[in-house]
């Protein structure tokens, strides 16, 4: 069974950018609007792990701390945009186990959940591994093969056909994407992604200016087509 992650921020992008990225690792995700719904999922759920904003509306992460701790003992990894040293020393001697400032980057903060849970003796998903067509993606060894043969991919690349192939069939729109490659918060242009696209379709597509793999959706973006055949 999946390990189990709640996140817990006032920002809707963030929840969802990190439920997606976390998703694509192979943990299970819930969510939380504030501390005081927090409390509530983590009492139902009792995830195995929680990545805790501090600065939220309702009840705030420190005091989401005070009370929780005294309940559960679950790893807490603090997220937000302070930097202050006290309020990470406050943090820590409430209970957390880590502190990651914003801007962050997914990619980040996904080794710092993984270093924490192994820490904590909790066992990580098994190695994941996704196969759509010809296409083979081992994401624990970064490894990519086409047809058998391995590409080298830019941690960029490699980021975006993670994220592309972990929701295959679904629209991805440029700004979503630029998150999973930069990371949020990042400032970035969206056309970013275009070069990126075309880069990366060099490499796996039989046919780059054909595509069958990483399909266009006109003003909005792109998505991964699983079965590898033109549609």
């Amino acid at each position: 069974m999946p390990k189990s992650i709640l996140v817990v921020d006032d920002e809707e992008r963030i929840r969802s950018l990190l439920q997606a990225y976390l998703t694509q690792e192979g943990f299970r995700v819930v969510k939380a609007a504030n501390g005081k719904e927090a409390l509530l999922v983590a009492r139902r759920e009792r995830p195995d792990l929680i990545i805790l904003d501090i600065m939220m509306p309702e009840m705030d992460g420190f005091e989401f701390l005070r009370v929780f701790t005294k309940e559960q003992n679950t790893p807490v990894i603090l997220l937000t945009a302070r930097i202050e040293e006290t309020d990470k020393v406050v943090g820590l001697e409430l209970g957390a186990d880590d502190y990651v400032t914003k801007p962050f980057s997914p990619r980040e903060l996904t080794a710092r959940v993984r270093t924490v849970l192994r820490r904590m003796g909790k066992s990580l998903p098994a190695t994941n591994v996704l196969e759509c067509g010809d296409i083979v993606m081992d994401r624990d060894a970064y490894l990519v093969t086409v047809r058998g043969t391995p590409v080298s991919l830019t941690r960029s690349e490699f980021d975006l056909l993670a994220a592309l192939m972990s929701s295959p069939g679904k629209t991805f729109t440029r700004l979503s994407l630029l998150d999973f490659v930069q990371g949020v918060a990042f400032d970035g242009i969206e056309r970013t992604i275009d070069i990126h696209v075309k880069n990366l379709r060099a490499k796996i597509e039989p046919d780059p200016h054909n595509p069958i793999y990483i399909e266009t959706v006109y003003g909005v973006g792109y998505r991964f087509n699983p079965s590898g055949k033109a549609g």
